[in-house]
């Protein structure tokens, strides 16, 4: 059973850093396309950066410059380095994978998911 799980969540005060890690089991080979999504409550869950095992981290312009995704060298352990925290990016965080070879930022392009870790960034 292909099982993603987050981890590093917290608190933090804006301008503070938290690092995230999604480690992965079940699955023999390497994910293709790995993510980072996020979801506050009320609102759909929104694309954060992904990278794929051969292209570069792809960002959304509100984290560009804040956060840095990376992945281990057996490529399926990932992670999301957050810097300069902002009270809006306070939200449930997921990790997502998946197997097909186009990687772009796109929630519904993901099909296993991770049960999330809680981001709160007090002001």
């Amino acid at each position: 059973q292909v099982q993603l799980r987050e981890s590093g969540g917290g608190s933090a005060q804006s301008g503070g850093s938290l690092r995230l890690s999604c480690t992965t089991s079940g699955y023999s080979y390497r994910w293709y396309c790995m993510g980072w999504f996020r979801q506050s409550p009320g609102k759909k869950r929104e694309e954060i950066a992904v990278i794929g095992i051969n292209t570069g981290p792809t960002y959304v312009d509100s984290v560009k410059g804040r956060f840095t995704i990376s992945r281990d060298n057996a490529g399926n352990t990932l992670y999301l380095q957050m810097d300069n925290l902002k009270p809006e990016d306070t939200a449930m965080y997921y990790c997502a994978a998946h197997v097909s070879l186009l990687c772009r930022l796109e929630v519904g392009a993901f099909t296993e998911w991770g049960q999330g870790t809680q981001v709160t960034v007090s002001s």
